[in-house]
């Protein structure tokens, strides 16, 4: 197992409770948690209601916020992994460098950036799609004066107060540290690529009879979680391109976003500059409560204009304004799009799976590729959501992978490889299913060129119930020579 986070640990679990118990984890971090060991910037939280947010089986009645916060996440993964046995699986501190292979044994040759190696009967990767930050390749951006880091590499060491800094980029994270600090800092400007659209966030601290009830009546927390889901599923119907689009749960949504806007910023100028030119829904929808406020702020200025460098005393625009910074936060995202970069997969007969990848990642289901016999993906190409937790699409996977792993001990060690046929058609059936979709719409980080390579075109009860059991007809299951 590559990675050990929701994904890699919920699959441990999985391979478990099928038997197989000779699992490694192999995670380059000093810790488990993934993105929200990660990601420790100011205000980083869930968009994902709280009670959704969860393991299946680790249902958590004592959650404080309806929206989660990251401290609160990490403790609860932890926690849980923790209570399940999971921990003593991992070996934190490797960084794997390269999967390859080999075919005279039929297994694969695990090797780390250190030289150490591994070797298995099956590989799971487990990186998911937020892990590798981008900083954009901007003329002098080595040259700056002061700190420069991104949002998802906090420099806590650094402190803002009283500083200029600049904020490359509106996502999803920008949106909550941007709020956080903008108390502290003597002037923040933010450059803007494309604006968001921005929802109120239902957001509230639970009570503690919250937890009670919760703790007492599980059937409610239960409820809870299924009203959520429900919702949910009614976004991702609309996303998709089905009879809600354009229909009056997108429409409510614009509505909610446009007047959050007209109430938050009354400013007609700043308030132009934060209009959408794309559908609702083709990039990521967020939500805040504070973010429009944090803008409409004195000592704040959105910028639109792109930047054209980085010099020592801060950030130019392509006006040839100089913005003096102290401080420069890349707001700038993550490579979603190169799965299982920077590693090297290698297959039969040598494939090189980048390569196999060239003109945009894909994968049978989402979790095996032909020619890569034992290798599976757990949150891989397609398997991303527009609503709704992607815990549960990446539960889904682990019992596929369990079930086929466990059968495949079984045998006494077989492969199983997709055939390309099935593969081809899963693949076919996708790209047309998410040209229909609102993401086909516009460019966001969904895309890798003409090919949308993140998302799941479909309900997650619908992907649910493609993975419940394998298909063994579409597979080729060989013993080992």
């Amino acid at each position: 197992m590559i990675g050990a986070g929701f994904g890699g640990l919920g699959a441990v679990r999985a391979l478990r409770e099928r038997g197989v118990t000779d699992v490694v984890v192999l995670e380059r971090a000093a810790g488990v948690g993934g993105v929200w060991r990660d990601n420790t910037y100011p205000n980083a939280a869930c968009d994902v209601p709280s009670p959704l947010y969860s393991w299946s089986w680790a249902r958590n009645p004592r959650w404080t916020r309806r929206y989660s916060q990251q401290p609160e996440i990490l403790e609860y993964l932890r926690q849980a992994a923790g209570r399940e046995g999971l921990l003593e699986h991992v070996r934190t501190g490797v960084e794997v460098a390269s999967c390859t292979f080999e075919e005279e044994d039929g297994e694969w040759r695990v090797e780390s950036a250190d030289g150490r190696t591994w070797r298995a009967r099956s590989v799971v990767t487990a990186v998911g799609q937020l892990s590798q930050p981008v900083v954009p390749e901007l003329p002098g951006r080595e040259t700056f004066a002061g700190p420069a880091f991104h949002s998802a590499q906090w420099r806590h060491d650094v402190d803002l107060r009283g500083k200029r800094v600049a904020v490359v980029g509106t996502g999803a994270s920008a949106i909550q540290f941007v709020p956080g600090i903008v108390d502290d800092v003597a002037s923040l400007t933010v450059f803007q690529r494309s604006a968001p659209y921005v929802v109120p966030k239902p957001d509230q601290a639970f009570h503690a009879l919250h937890s009670k009830v919760f703790e007492r009546l599980p059937f409610v927390l239960d409820a809870e979680r299924g009203l959520t889901f429900w919702l949910s599923e009614r976004l991702n119907a609309a996303l998709e391109g089905g009879s809600l689009i354009g229909g009056p749960l997108l429409t409510g949504l614009r509505k909610a976003w446009s007047l959050h806007l007209r109430r938050q910023v009354p400013d007609a100028d700043l308030r132009a500059k934060l209009q959408p030119d794309y559908e609702l829904g083709c990039k990521r929808l967020l939500f805040s409560n504070d973010w429009y406020p944090a803008l409409a702020r004195e000592h704040v200025e959105l910028v639109t204009h792109p930047v054209a460098e980085v010099v020592p005393e801060g950030v130019r625009d392509a006006e040839g304004r100089l913005h003096e910074a102290d401080v420069v936060i890349w707001g700038t995202g993550f490579a979603a799009t190169q799965f299982l970069s920077p590693m090297t997969i290698t297959g039969r007969d040598g494939a090189d799976l980048h390569e196999h990848w060239a003109d945009g990642a894909r994968a049978h289901l989402g979790i095996t590729v032909p020619g890569f016999p034992n290798l599976f993906c757990v949150y891989g190409p397609n398997t991303n959501l527009g609503g709704s937790s992607i815990i549960g699409m990446m539960e889904s996977q682990a019992d596929w992978i369990a079930e086929v792993v466990a059968h495949l001990e079984e045998q006494g060690g077989a492969l199983a490889e997709v055939r390309t046929d099935a593969a081809d058609a899963f693949d076919a059936e996708m790209q047309e299913r998410l040209q229909r979709s609102v993401w086909a719409s516009c460019d966001s980080w969904y895309r890798d060129g003409g090919r949308i390579s993140t998302n799941w075109p479909g309900l997650v009860d619908e992907y649910r119930g493609r993975v419940r059991q394998v298909d063994w007809t579409e597979l080729e299951v060989t013993p080992v020579a």
